[in-house]
């Protein structure tokens, strides 16, 4: 929230109570005036859960990309979903640091078996920056990309996963 002034301006027309036209209340009963433009009139602040959703939707719309997040962050997401409403958090393997016109993001995802790694890296990195930076005005200074599993086609499950059933 940003502070006001409240304090009277006297080098601004139309503001001091001894202003011509003031109404009974000190303020002025002409045009409204301000200094500089109605644009900078204030700050806005975007938080970091906000940053984190734009760019988990980007990262998700890149082919080749199965999921965000690291193994156990899945595990958690997946259970949290069977309870909530069943819909994907979209800050889930994203981590954003934002500062006063900069940000940071850490991503994990998951990759799909026989895409190029590189390759999805690359444009998942560039589709983040896109709409992060179009969307908040801010310099995103590094895109970090840690691909933490791949997902296998139907049908062939990792031996970690065989070994999981045998112990239950």
């Amino acid at each position: 929230m940003t502070d006001i002034d409240h304090r009277k301006n006297s080098e601004t027309p139309g503001v001091g109570e001894d202003s011509p036209g003031a109404g009974a209340s000190g303020r002025s009963l002409g045009t409204r005036r301000g200094t500089g433009e109605p644009a900078e009139r204030g700050r806005t602040t975007i938080a970091d859960g906000v940053v984190a959703k734009i760019a988990g939707l980007a990262a998700r719309d890149v082919v080749g990309v199965h999921a965000m997040g690291g193994g156990l962050s899945r595990t958690f997401g997946a259970v949290r979903d069977r309870v909530s409403t069943g819909t994907k958090p979209a800050t889930r393997g994203v981590k954003a640091e934002v500062g006063e016109v900069q940000t940071a993001l850490d991503l994990e995802i998951v990759v799909e078996y026989g895409v190029s790694i590189g390759e999805v890296a690359r444009t998942v990195r560039e589709n983040v920056i896109a709409a992060v930076e179009r969307m908040t005005g801010l310099e995103v200074v590094e895109v970090n990309i840690a691909v933490d599993d791949v997902k296998l086609p139907e049908g062939e499950d990792d031996e970690d996963e065989d070994q999981e059933r045998r112990l239950q």
